[in-house]
């Protein structure tokens, strides 16, 4: 008869999410002294992968990534579920905790078609879907053009070989997990901020489950965790959405965090930035920071705030 699984863990069909899990997986069975079979991969198809063709923000936003995940993990056909963190919503169900984060990747962007954002060519045709991509990009090149670019890895990579864009951003992260790690130049995160949460594998249960709690605390990163509590916190405090230009990076030194975040006007011109530095595990001082942001924002970026999600 076949062995049952210790532990089924979902994940989105994406060959990203896919690689995700696997990872997810090695670090579980190598923590646990299991056999690969230990743990079984349960593929779903999320509401964010069937419709490519629009940004978020018009369609559901990042609910469309967890939806089918958090249905599964309530009703118990699973028993935790693998996320990029950047990808899941600031406020959770109240049933779901994030019980482990692995140790954090690369937080950078690439850049595809160009050796810089300077040399993006005047008047380029720049795809991203992203208005933390968008909203940097015009605030550092108001010459060039946005245009709307979504799909996975793959996908992203074909549509401009096609000539659909003249340039693109993608995560580092996503693509050295896919073993691109050749493609396109690196941006300096600590000059061009990436997305908050980014480069971070999540994996999150049944608040209730002491079982699978302790299982996954067992491959738990403690500072990338901290890392992330800290930026998913200044989410919060912004009261963004999936539309709000903003970007975040934290770094972990001595038992404290450096926080930097800044916020746009959609349209690039208004950029408000500003940091700070606070022992792990302060959970005001990101609410802070978001409120000295949102104070020195003008109309046309704070009216981009306010509810969060």
């Amino acid at each position: 008869m076949p062995v049952q699984p210790i532990l089924r863990l979902g994940t989105r069909r994406s060959p990203l999410a896919m690689a995700q899990a696997h990872e997810a997986r090695a670090r579980l069975c190598a923590a646990h002294g299991w056999d690969e079979s230990a743990v079984e991969l349960v593929p779903v198809v999320a509401s964010g992968d069937k419709v490519q063709d629009r940004p978020l923000a018009e369609i559901g936003g990042k609910a469309l990534w967890t939806r089918e995940l958090d249905q599964w993990l309530v009703e118990e056909r699973i028993d935790a579920a693998v996320h990029s963190m950047k990808d899941v919503e600031t406020i959770r169900p109240d049933v779901i905790a994030i019980a482990a984060i692995l140790p954090r990747a690369d937080k950078a962007d690439r850049l595809l078609g160009a050796a810089s954002i300077a040399e993006i060519p005047a008047g380029a045709r720049v795809g991203t879907s992203a208005p933390r991509r968008a909203a940097q990009l015009l605030h550092l090149r108001p010459d060039v053009t946005v245009v709307g670019i979504r799909g996975n890895v793959a996908t992203r990579m074909a549509k401009l070989k096609a000539g659909e864009a003249d340039a693109t951003f993608l995560a580092a992260a996503g693509l050295d997990r896919l073993g691109e790690d050749d493609v396109g130049v690196r941006l300096d995160p600590q000059v061009w901020l990436p997305a908050p949460a980014q480069a971070a594998i999540g994996i999150e249960c049944r608040r209730d489950d002491a079982r699978v709690r302790e299982l996954l605390a067992g491959i738990d990163h403690v500072e990338s965790h901290a890392e992330i509590a800290a930026e998913r916190r200044l989410l919060e405090g912004l009261g963004g959405s999936c539309s709000s230009p903003i970007a975040a990076l934290s770094r972990i030194s001595a038992g404290r965090i450096e926080l930097k975040a800044a916020i746009f006007s959609p349209d690039g011109t208004v950029r408000i930035a500003d940091a700070a530095e606070f022992e792990v595990g302060n959970d005001q001082a990101p609410l802070e920071l978001a409120r000295t942001l949102l104070n020195n924002a003008p109309p046309e970026v704070a009216e981009h705030f306010g509810e969060a999600t």
